[in-house]
C-alpha cells in the first residue's frame, strides 16, 4: 500500500473510533476529517470542500425543513392519532399496528421524529391493554428503521446511493424504486415480532416515569403537589431586592426558592392632555417569564415555589411582603405559553454524572427544573448537588417551545407524554397547505425522478411560503449536526476512491467470496455493512460503504444496481445496538431495555433482512 493509503486508512479508522466511543461531536469529526485530508493533501481544498455544495446535503436539509412543516402543522399527529385509534388491546394487533405506524411515518419524515410522536401515545396504549411497553417499543423503533428505507426521502443512505448511481452515469433510484424492498422488509419484521420476537422481548417493568400513567401537564400538579407550595412575594419599593437580577438574588441557591412567574405592572401611558388635566390609562398587569438575567422591579410580585420555612426567611432578609398564594396562580405553572413537564435521563445522556449546576441547566435550555426524582430512591433529592443518573426523572417548568426544544436532543431527553398538546400545533389552519404540498412534492418526485434536489428545495420553500413554518422555525426544524456530518464525511468517499482504497477493498472482496458467486458476495457486503451501522450512523456507513459496493460489481462484471440497494437497507439495519441509531435510543429508557435485550432481537432480525435483501434484489436487478 501506498503511503496515501495509509495515511486515508488512518483518518478513517481514528474517525470510526470517534465516532463510537463519541468522546468528540461527530459533527466535530467530521469537520476534523475535511482538515486533515487537506492538510495531509490527499485532496485539495476545493475537493475537500465539495461535501457542503453536494446536492445531497441541500436535499436533506429541504426534507428537514418540510418535515418541520408538517410538525407544526400537526399533520403527523394527526396521521399519529388515527393510525394508532386502530390498535384494540390485543398484543398481537398491537404490535402489528404500532409497527404499521412507525414504518408508514418514517417512509416520509425522519425515523427519530416518527418514533418520538409516537413514543408517548404507545406507553398509555400499552397501559391501557395492561401490556409491558417492552413489548411494543422495540418493535417500534425497528419498524421506524425498515420504514424509511420504502422510499427515497425515507433516510439518507437512499438519497446517498441514488446520487452515487447518477454521478457514475448509472441508471439511478427513484421516489418509488425502494417502495418494493422496504414493504417487504416492513412485512417481514411484523412477521418476525409477532411470532418469534414477541417471545424473546423482555417483559420488563419500565423505569422512571414510565412505572406509571404518562401524565398530562395539568395533571402533574397534583402528582408533585405543586400548588401546596406555592406563595406570592411582593418587593416594595425599599427592598434591596428592587434592581438586583435574579442570578444576583441567590433565591434558590440560599433559600431554596424557584421562582415560576413575575407580575409586572407597567407604567401609565398618557392618552390626551388638557392645559394642566390629563388622561391615563394604567395598562393591565402583565407576566414575565424569570431567566437568570431578569432585572426586578419595586412592586413586582413573585409567583414562587418552596418550603413555607424557606419562604419566610427570604422575606425578612430582602424584606418582602408575603402574601397568600391564589388559585389563580397555578396559571403560573400552566397556561398557553408556559407550563411543566417531565423529561427523562437515557443512557447516553451528556448530563450523566453531572449536577445541574455544572450543566448549568437554567441558563443553558431556559428551564427551571422543579422537582428530581429517581426511580428506587427514598427521600427528596438535593437539585443542586446530586449528581445525574440513568433514568432520572426531572420535572421542568418553562415556556413550551423550550420544553419542546429538548426532544431535538434525543441522546440527552425523553420528554414523557405530550405536552405539544397544551399549545396545539402553532400553524394548524395551514395543514391544507402542507398536505398539498407534500403530496405535490410526492407527486413530482415520480414524475421528475431526476430533479431531487430541486423539487425537494421547492417544497421546503413553499412550506414557508405558505406560512406552514416561519424562517426561524425552518432553521430550527434542520438537524444541522446531521448536515455537517453528510457534508463532511463525503469528502472522505472521495478520498477513498482516489488514493485506490475503494478499489482494493472491492478486489479484496471479490478474492474472498467472488467464488461463490455474486449472492455470496452481496450478502458479505450486507453485513459488513449491518456490522458498521450498529456502531456509525447510517450516514457515514454509506458515504464509506457505497464506493465499495459500486467497485465490487464493477469488479464482479454485474450492474451496480442491486448492490447498491442491499447497501442502503443494510446501512438501515441498525437492530442490534441501542447506540446504532436514535430511535433504539429514545425508546431503551422507556421499555426498560438493556443492550442485550437489542442483541438477542436485532441479530436474528439482520440475518433474516439479510436473506430477504439478498434474493429480492437479485430478482428486481437480475445480475
Amino acid at each position: 500500500m501506498t503511503l496515501e493509503m495509509w495515511v486515508t486508512l488512518a483518518i478513517l479508522i481514528g474517525a470510526i473510533i470517534l465516532f463510537v466511543t463519541e468522546w468528540l461531536r461527530v459533527d466535530v469529526v467530521a469537520l476534523g476529517v475535511v482538515v486533515l485530508l487537506m492538510v495531509t493533501d490527499i485532496l485539495t481544498a476545493p475537493q475537500a470542500l465539495a461535501g457542503f455544495s453536494n446536492p445531497v446535503v441541500l436535499i436533506v436539509a429541504a426534507l428537514f425543513i418540510v418535515g418541520g412543516g408538517l410538525q407544526q402543522t400537526g399533520l403527523v399527529t394527526i396521521a399519529s392519532e388515527r393510525i394508532l385509534a386502530i390498535a384494540g388491546r390485543s398484543e398481537i394487533r398491537l404490535t402489528i399496528v404500532v409497527m404499521l405506524a412507525g414504518g408508514v411515518l418514517s417512509a416520509f419524515m425522519s425515523n427519530t421524529g416518527a418514533v418520538a410522536v409516537l413514543l408517548p401515545a404507545i406507553v398509555g396504549l400499552a397501559r391501557a391493554a395492561n401490556i409491558s411497553p417492552s413489548k411494543l417499543l422495540i418493535p417500534l423503533s425497528y419498524a421506524a428503521l425498515s420504514g424509511g428505507t420504502a422510499t427515497l426521502i425515507g433516510t439518507t443512505p437512499n438519497i446517498i446511493v441514488a446520487d452515487m448511481l447518477q454521478e457514475h452515469g448509472e441508471e439511478s433510484f427513484y421516489f418509488f424504486s425502494y417502495t418494493p424492498i422496504g414493504l417487504l422488509i416492513l412485512a417481514t419484521g411484523m412477521i418476525f415480532m409477532v411470532t418469534v420476537g414477541r417471545r424473546i422481548l423482555p417483559d420488563n417493568k419500565p423505569v422512571g416515569a414510565y412505572e406509571e400513567q404518562v401524565h398530562s401537564p395539568r395533571e402533574l400538579l397534583d402528582v408533585y403537589r405543586l400548588p401546596d407550595n406555592l406563595f406570592r412575594l411582593r418587593v416594595p419599593s425599599k427592598s434591596n431586592l428592587a434592581s438586583q437580577t435574579l442570578a444576583e438574588a441567590r433565591l434558590g441557591e440560599s433559600f431554596g426558592l424557584i421562582v415560576l412567574d413575575i407580575q409586572r405592572q407597567p407604567p401609565p401611558q398618557s392618552l390626551v392632555r388638557f392645559g394642566e388635566q390629563q388622561l391615563i390609562l394604567q395598562p393591565a398587569i402583565g407576566t414575565v417569564h424569570p431567566t437568570p438575567d431578569t432585572v426586578l422591579q419595586a412592586n413586582d410580585v413573585l409567583i414562587v415555589r418552596g418550603e413555607e420555612m424557606a419562604v419566610h426567611k427570604a422575606v425578612a432578609y430582602w424584606h418582602l411582603a408575603m402574601q397568600p398564594a391564589l388559585p389563580a396562580d397555578e396559571h403560573s405553572l400552566i397556561n398557553q405559553e408556559a407550563g411543566i413537564a417531565e423529561v427523562v435521563l437515557p443512557p447516553r445522556s451528556s448530563l450523566i454524572g453531572k449536577t445541574l449546576v455544572d450543566v448549568r441547566f437554567g441558563s443553558t435550555y431556559k428551564l427551571t427544573v422543579l422537582s428530581l426524582v429517581r426511580p428506587g430512591a427514598s427521600g427528596r433529592l438535593d437539585l443542586k448537588a446530586t449528581p445525574l443518573q440513568f433514568g432520572d426523572i426531572l420535572l421542568v417548568q418553562g415556556y413550551w417551545h423550550d420544553i419542546l426544544a429538548l426532544r431535538r436532543k434525543p441522546r440527552d431527553f425523553v420528554v414523557v407524554g405530550q405536552p405539544e398538546t397544551m399549545i396545539g400545533a402553532p400553524n394548524r389552519h395551514r395543514a391544507p397547505v402542507a398536505l398539498l404540498i407534500l403530496v405535490a412534492m410526492l407527486v413530482a418526485l415520480v414524475v421528475a425522478p431526476g430533479d431531487v434536489a430541486m423539487v425537494s428545495m421547492a417544497a421546503g420553500l413553499l412550506m414557508v411560503l405558505g406560512g406552514c413554518l416561519s424562517m426561524d422555525d425552518a432553521y430550527e426544524a434542520i438537524n444541522w449536526k446531521s448536515i455537517v456530518l453528510i457534508a463532511g464525511m463525503l469528502p472522505m468517499s472521495t478520498a477513498l476512491q482516489q488514493v485506490g482504497l475503494v478499489a482494493r477493498f472491492a478486489q479484496g472482496l471479490t478474492d474472498g467470496l467472488g467464488g461463490f458467486g455474486p449472492l455470496v458476495v452481496m450478502a458479505g457486503l450486507f453485513l459488513l455493512t449491518a456490522l458498521f451501522t450498529q456502531v456509525l450512523s447510517n450516514t457515514a456507513t454509506a458515504v464509506v460503504v457505497a464506493p465499495i459496493a459500486f467497485a465490487t460489481a464493477r469488479e464482479l462484471g454485474v450492474q451496480p444496481q442491486a448492490f447498491m440497494m442491499a447497501t442502503c437497507i443494510a446501512a438501515s439495519m441498525a437492530f442490534a445496538s441501542p447506540v446504532g441509531s436514535p430511535v433504539n435510543t429514545l425508546v431503551m429508557g422507556a421499555g426498560g431495555y438493556r443492550f442485550t435485550d437489542y442483541i438477542r432481537t436485532g441479530v436474528p432480525m439482520v440475518l433474516i433482512m439479510m436473506v430477504v435483501t439478498v434474493l429480492s434484489v437479485s430478482l428486481l436487478w437480475p445480475f
